[in-house]
C-alpha cells in the first residue's frame, strides 16, 4: 500500500494505547457513537486471545500523532460462514483525503489472508459496523461494494423513572454474580445464543476475556436466575469509567442477556433485568444501556421496550464477500 507523503504506517503495539485512546476520543467527539474508552480498556482489548497486532493491525502516523488505524479479527470457530470482522477509523482532522478508503482496502486484503489461513473451507466475508448517522462511513463502505446485512439498536433507559418489580417462580432463585457459577454461566450463554444470527462459540478463554474477566465487568450489578446449580437466565453488566468522565453520566451497560431454551417464556430475563435496573439506580447509576439485534429471534427488542428502553442509535453491519 502506497500511503501519501508524510504518513508512516506500521502495526499497532501495546505501547501505542495512549495515542490510540487520544485519537479514538477525537473520533468519538465528532461521530457521537457512544464509544468512550480509556487507554487501559484498549490495552485489555489488544491483549485478548486471538488478537495479533503484529500481523492484523495497522496504524497511520503523521508528525508523531496517530491519525488512523485498522484491525482485522479472525473468527476462532465457524458455524456456517467465516466472517472476518474489521474495524478502523481516521482522525477527523485527516478525513476526506482518501485515507479511509486506503485503510479499508488494506483491511479487505488482510481479511482475505486471514480467511485463507483459518477457515478456507467455509464461505468468507468481511464484516464491518457503522453507525446509521455516519454518512461518511456509509458512503465509503457502499463505494467499496459492501452491502447492509444486519441492523442493531443501541438502547437507553434513564434510571430515575419507575422500575417494575418482577418476581421469579418460587422454585427458582434470583441472585447476584458468584464466581462459583462461572462455567455454568458460560454454558448457559453458549446455549442461549446458539440460535442467534452470526453466533460462533468463542473459546473459553475468549469468552472470559469479553465477560466476567473484563476489567469493566461489574459482578455486583449482574444478576442470574438459578434452578439449583443451573443458570437458567442471566444478565451481565459492565461499566467504563472513561465513559462517565467523557459524558458526565454514570451508565451501566447491559452487555449480555440470555435464557436457556428450556426456561424461555417464563419471564426470567425480565425479572433479572428489573432487578439489575433497581440495584443500579440504588448504586448511583444514572442510565442503563444495551445493544440488540433488530431481528433478535427471542423477542428481546420488545422485552427491552417494555422495560422502558428506547432506541438511541442504529448501527448497521455491512458485508463484502471474499473472493
Amino acid at each position: 500500500m502506497n500511503w501519501p507523503e508524510g504518513i508512516a504506517a506500521r502495526p499497532l503495539t501495546l505501547d501505542d494505547v495512549e495515542e490510540f485512546a487520544e485519537m479514538f476520543a477525537a473520533k468519538e467527539k465528532v461521530d457521537q457513537e457512544g464509544e468512550n474508552f480509556g487507554a487501559e480498556d484498549f490495552a485489555e482489548s489488544f491483549r485478548r486471545p486471538g488478537v495479533n497486532l503484529a500481523q492484523d493491525s495497522i496504524a497511520l502516523w503523521a508528525g508523531g500523532r496517530m491519525i488512523g488505524y485498522g484491525i482485522a479479527h479472525a473468527q476462532q470457530t465457524v458455524v456456517d460462514v467465516d466472517r472476518v470482522r474489521v474495524e478502523g477509523a481516521v482522525h477527523p482532522e485527516w478525513r476526506r483525503r482518501g485515507l479511509g478508503t486506503q485503510l479499508m482496502q488494506w483491511l479487505i486484503t488482510r481479511a482475505g489472508g486471514l480467511h485463507a489461513q483459518t477457515h478456507p473451507e467455509a464461505p468468507g466475508y468481511v464484516t464491518v459496523g457503522a453507525a446509521g448517522t455516519n454518512a461518511g462511513a456509509t458512503a465509503l463502505l457502499q463505494g467499496l461494494g459492501f452491502k447492509p446485512e444486519r441492523y442493531f439498536f443501541e438502547m437507553r433507559r434513564p434510571l430515575d423513572q419507575p422500575i417494575p418489580e418482577v418476581a421469579v417462580p418460587d422454585d427458582l432463585q434470583l441472585t447476584s454474580y458468584d464466581a462459583a457459577h462461572d462455567e455454568e454461566l458460560r454454558l448457559a450463554h453458549y446455549e442461549a445464543f446458539s440460535d442467534h444470527w452470526g453466533w460462533t462459540p468463542p473459546t473459553p478463554e475468549l469468552w472470559r476475556s469479553r465477560s466476567i474477566g473484563s476489567r469493566a465487568f461489574r459482578g455486583d450489578q449482574s444478576y442470574y436466575v438459578l434452578d439449583g446449580a443451573t443458570v437458567a437466565s442471566y444478565v451481565n453488566c459492565f461499566e467504563w469509567v472513561a465513559s462517565t468522565e467523557a459524558t458526565g453520566v454514570r451508565e451501566l451497560y447491559i452487555g449480555q442477556v440470555g435464557t436457556r431454551r428450556a426456561y424461555r417464556g417464563r419471564g426470567l430475563a425480565r425479572a433479572a433485568l428489573a432487578k439489575v435496573l433497581t440495584e443500579a439506580a440504588q448504586a448511583g447509576y444514572q442510565r442503563a444501556s444495551l445493544g440488540v439485534d433488530a431481528d433478535n429471534p427471542t423477542g428481546a427488542l420488545g422485552l427491552y421496550e417494555n422495560l422502558g428502553f428506547t432506541t438511541h442509535q442504529k448501527f448497521v453491519s455491512y458485508q463484502l464477500p471474499l473472493a
